[in-house]
């Protein structure tokens, strides 16, 4: 007996069967993979996105701020770069310029990029994003003007970095599971620690975690992709952070020296993880998440062949009925400082002359690396999009939001009947020329998922 178990033993370690996720050392398997990553913390004082109740640039950090690229190469030679960030979002304009310059000095088509957000709210103010919430003059303006500049050349050397750096490699794909996630549109936060504990939680969620793996023909791990559903909200202070997502990517790197850790978020835009406020909250969501990832590398991911397809379409999603005078006019004197700027803002534009647009250019893209395939969406979508695409495509579809451009929330059809902040409130603080998408925003986004998942088979 002894003997059988020490041949199973030695057959198992010689087949890759021993709870790690790589066959011999020095194998790889027709991929590429190179690492980049660099500090984005602004070196002087800005604003902090995502609360309209701050008045002060940010007082110091809790921890730094970071963009981080994973470059693959298949065999064919094909390339994608996923860049993590630990920001709000990308706006559309940071975007456009990043890939304009990436395909003039590395040949790369905007549907080779994925610019993705971690959506912390200690993270700076970019440029022309959310302008309509925050008190600016023009000494906030120009901080935020100059980070931006910075953080466009940065995002590109980082692409360059990653690129220079592909050395062969092996990569697997797994999902865990973290369940602090709660739907924040049928969950009142002052009740959740109560329901939690009654297991009375409702509404839709998404608590699967996504993981791309990198490997060096040495066995050693040099990159670990996942994300997660839920609003990166846990803290709202004044100081530099990369919240829960933060501490998930301190915790991997610290358990895995030498590897880097990238997240990126997934449709959770009605997601938020509760109870919150503490920053030993942010610091146990950030260790329950690493926890899953640790867990899911231990359990034989599958290994993805060395095949990479890449598709993107901006997808034209039409917006609701444009605001007349007589609904911006009543704003102006209103008690919500968002909406006066924004009613001002958009009264101003009426008085000159200005049509307001009536369609939006939406980034939706189809990645495959071996069998696994992930779509990406841009803005901050709604969990009930990850549910509906893993029905269409399969239950092993990723699904990431925050990608490419965070203009606004995107709703689905039911989120957009139902209301509220998801539904359409948010539109005043995006600054988005309207009070709502228009009903097809569902319908527009699913039929462009199957076009570019069908174009990418």
């Amino acid at each position: 007996m002894k003997r059988l178990f020490t041949a199973l033993s030695a057959f198992c370690l010689l087949s890759g069967l021993s709870g790690q996720p790589w066959a011999a050392a020095g194998e790889a398997d027709g991929w590429k993979a190179g690492i980049a990553r660099t500090i984005i913390t602004p070196e002087e004082p800005t604003l902090l996105a995502g609360y309209a109740g701050r008045e002060k640039p940010a007082e110091g950090k809790i921890m730094e701020l970071w963009a981080k690229a994973l470059a693959l190469e298949d065999a064919q030679g094909h390339r994608a770069v996923f860049i993590t960030t630990d920001l709000l979002g990308i706006p559309r304009g940071i975007h456009e310029q990043v890939a304009r310059a990436v395909k003039s000095r590395f040949q790369l088509e905007p549907s080779q990029i994925i610019l993705s957000a971690s959506h912390t709210h200690c993270g700076p103010v970019l440029s022309n994003a959310l302008y309509d919430i925050y008190p600016l003059n023009d000494q906030t303006r120009g901080a935020i003007e100059r980070y931006s500049t910075r953080l466009e050349t940065n995002l590109v050397e980082l692409v360059g970095r990653a690129l220079a750096d592909l050395q062969p490699a092996r990569l697997t794909a797994a999902a865990g599971k973290a369940g602090f996630a709660v739907n924040r549109r049928n969950n009142a936060e002052k009740n959740v620690s109560r329901l939690q504990m009654e297991g009375g939680l409702k509404g839709p969620v998404d608590h699967s975690v996504p993981i791309l793996a990198a490997y060096g023909t040495n066995s050693q791990l040099r990159a670990i992709l996942f994300g997660y559903a839920c609003h990166n909200t846990v803290m709202s202070f004044n100081q530099y952070s990369g919240d829960y997502a933060g501490y998930a990517q301190i915790a991997l790197e610290k358990s895995h020296p030498g590897a880097s850790a990238l997240f990126f978020m997934g449709c959770g835009g009605d997601q938020n993880p509760l109870p919150r406020r503490k920053l030993e909250l942010a610091e146990r969501y950030g260790n329950m998440l690493a926890a899953a990832v640790e867990e899911a590398l231990l359990t034989a991911p599958r290994k993805l062949a060395p095949r990479l397809s890449t598709k993107m379409e901006m997808v034209e999603l039409a917006l609701g009925p444009s605001p007349t005078v007589a609904e911006l006019e009543p704003l102006l004197n209103g008690t919500n400082a968002t909406a006066r700027r924004w009613s001002a803002r958009l009264l101003a534009d009426l008085k000159a002359g200005k049509a307001f647009p009536r369609q939006y250019p939406f980034p939706m893209q189809s990645l495959r690396l071996g069998d696994q395939l992930l779509v990406t969406l841009g803005g901050e979508p709604v969990v009930d999009y990850a549910l509906k695409f893993k029905n269409l495509f399969g239950q092993q579809t990723w699904v990431a939001g925050y990608c490419n451009d965070v203009m606004t929330y995107i709703p689905s059809a039911r989120v957009l009947k139902e209301g509220g902040y998801e539904g359409g409130g948010a539109m005043l603080a995006y600054g988005m020329p309207a009070f709502r998408w228009a009903d097809d925003v569902e319908d527009r986004i699913t039929s462009a998922a199957r076009r570019l998942v069908e174009a990418e088979r």
